[in-house]
C-alpha cells in the first residue's frame, strides 16, 4: 500500500490533518509481553510508507522507553510525522502502580521531559493522559495551553474524559481530540461524549479498536507471556473470556464471507463511526508486526452494510466483565 492509498482527513477544526488510520506505538516497549526492537523499527517505517501519519506514544509507556524508542524515527521524518503523546499517569518501580497528577507544575515539567526524550521542538498533539481528580481540570488544560502559546505545543487532547469535562477543556482552550476506546466491545462513550464531541467539533482517537486483540478471534489467554497486563484484565480470563468469545461469531460470519479477516471487520466498524455520528474518526490500532499492520490499513479500503452493521450492534451489551480491574483507572 502507498502513502496515496491512505485518505486524510482534519482531526477536528482545533487540530491537523492525520491519515484516517494512525498506529499505537504502545506495544513496541511494555505492556504485551517482550517486544523485538528491529521489528517494531520495521513497523514504523512500513507504516510511514503506507502513508501513516498519527503516531502515538506516551510518557509512561516503559516509564519514557517508548518515547526515547520513537526519537530516531521521528528525527529522520519529522516533517512527516503527526506526533502524540502524553502526561499524567505516575508510576514507579512497583509495575502495579498508577497515581495521576495535572497541576500546572508537573504539566510542565512533563513536557519538558517528553520534549527531551522525544528529541523534537514541539510536540504536536499533546494529551491529557488521565484527570487528576485533585486539580481542576482548568487550570491543567490552563497550563497545557501556555505551552502552545510557548510554542512547545501545537494542539491539545485529551484521554478518557467525560462529556462534562471535555465541554469544562475547550472553554478554556480549543481542544483537537479525545482520546478513548471505542470498539465493538466498548461504545460507553457513545451515549454523552461522542455528541459533546460533535457540539464541540473534536475529533475522536478510538483506541483499542480490536478490543486489546479479542477481535481478532486469535485471543488465547493460555498464550499470554508472563508479564502481558491483560492477565489481570476481567474480560479475558476465565469464564468472561470463554463468554466474550461466543460473541465472535457475526464478526467470523461477516469475514468469511467477505474473505477478509476479523480484525477488518472490527476496524472496518469502529471508522464508520464518523459517518453514523458525523465526526472525525481516526483508530489507532496497536501493533509491531509490519504483517499485522499491513492488514490494520487494509480495513480502511472496507465498508460494512446496514445488514452487517446490525449484526454487529448488540455485541457491546453483552460483554462480560469490566474494561479494567476494580479501582484501576490508568489501562493503558
Amino acid at each position: 500500500m502507498t502513502s496515496s492509498a491512505l485518505p486524510v482527513v482534519a482531526l477536528s477544526k482545533a487540530g491537523p490533518s492525520v491519515a484516517v488510520q494512525g498506529l499505537g506505538c504502545m506495544g513496541m516497549s511494555e505492556f504485551y509481553g517482550e517486544a523485538d526492537p528491529a521489528r517494531s523499527r520495521d513497523t514504523l517505517a512500513a507504516a510511514l510508507e503506507a502513508g501513516v501519519t498519527l503516531f502515538d506514544t506516551a510518557d509512561m509507556y516503559g516509564r519514557g522507553a517508548n518515547e526515547e524508542f520513537l526519537a530516531p524515527f521521528v528525527a529522520r521524518h519529522r516533517d512527516r510525522v503527526v506526533l502524540a503523546t502524553k502526561f499524567g499517569i505516575v508510576r514507579n518501580d512497583d509495575p502495579a502502580h498508577r497515581a495521576f497528577r495535572g497541576d500546572a507544575e508537573y504539566v510542565r515539567q512533563s513536557a519538558e521531559a517528553s520534549l527531551r526524550r522525544l528529541g523534537v521542538d514541539v510536540i504536536d498533539l499533546y494529551y491529557m493522559h488521565r484527570r487528576d481528580p485533585r486539580v481542576p481540570i482548568e487550570e491543567t488544560v490552563g497550563a497545557m495551553a501556555e505551552l502552545v502559546t510557548a510554542g512547545k505545543v501545537r494542539h491539545l487532547g485529551l484521554s478518557e474524559v467525560s462529556a462534562e469535562e471535555l465541554r469544562a477543556a475547550a472553554a478554556v482552550h480549543p481542544i483537537a481530540a479525545v482520546q478513548s476506546e471505542w470498539s465493538l466491545f466498548s461504545r460507553d462513550i457513545e451515549t454523552e461524549v461522542v455528541p459533546s464531541a460533535v457540539a464541540l467539533g473534536v475529533g475522536i482517537v478510538p483506541y483499542s479498536p480490536l478490543g486489546r486483540g479479542f477481535l481478532t478471534g486469535a485471543f488465547q489467554e493460555s498464550a499470554l507471556a508472563a508479564d502481558d497486563i491483560r492477565r489481570v484484565w476481567p474480560r479475558f480470563s476465565g469464564d468472561n473470556a470463554d463468554h466474550n468469545r461466543t460473541l465472535l461469531a457475526p464478526l467470523r460470519d461477516i469475514a468469511e464471507g467477505r474473505g477478509i479477516t476479523m480484525a477488518q471487520v472490527a476496524l472496518a466498524w469502529v471508522q464508520q463511526r464518523a459517518d453514523v455520528h458525523g465526526l472525525p474518526v481516526v483508530p489507532i490500532p496497536g501493533t509491531r508486526s509490519p504483517r499485522r499492520l499491513a492488514e490494520n490499513l487494509a480495513a480502511v479500503g472496507v465498508v460494512l452494510t446496514d445488514d452487517e452493521l446490525a449484526r454487529l450492534e448488540p455485541i457491546a451489551g453483552k460483554v462480560a466483565g469490566a474494561r479494567y480491574p476494580v479501582g484501576h483507572r490508568s489501562g493503558r
